[in-house]
């Protein structure tokens, strides 16, 4: 299934591998290969997740307490947001 990336879900990636990386050289790359694996299952079995809000579902990544938001599409997934636990809960869900 295709997977389109919001722009801003793009940012909030590479600023969380940026992050990850400043603290610890190398825990970028693993939190980005975690991200991919997330959003591997995802595309396979898009409806497998809860829904948090209308259509939007969350997959949670397994090694970091991060979500990953995203709805289906008649094209495929949009991811919507990749966010920490502790920001807001309605951080990035506003994006379409």
């Amino acid at each position: 299934m295709r997977v389109v990336y919001h722009p801003a879900a793009v940012n909030d990636l590479t600023e969380s591998a940026k992050s990850h990386d400043e603290r610890v050289p190398g825990l970028g790359a693993d939190f980005l290969d975690e991200v991919d694996r997330t959003v591997s299952g995802i595309a396979e079995s898009p409806v497998r997740y809860a829904i948090v809000r209308g259509n939007i579902r969350r997959c949670m990544l397994r090694r970091f307490p991060y979500g990953v938001y995203y709805h289906k599409t008649s094209e495929g997934i949009r991811i919507l947001v990749i966010k920490h636990h502790s920001r807001h809960p309605d951080y990035g869900l506003d994006r379409e």
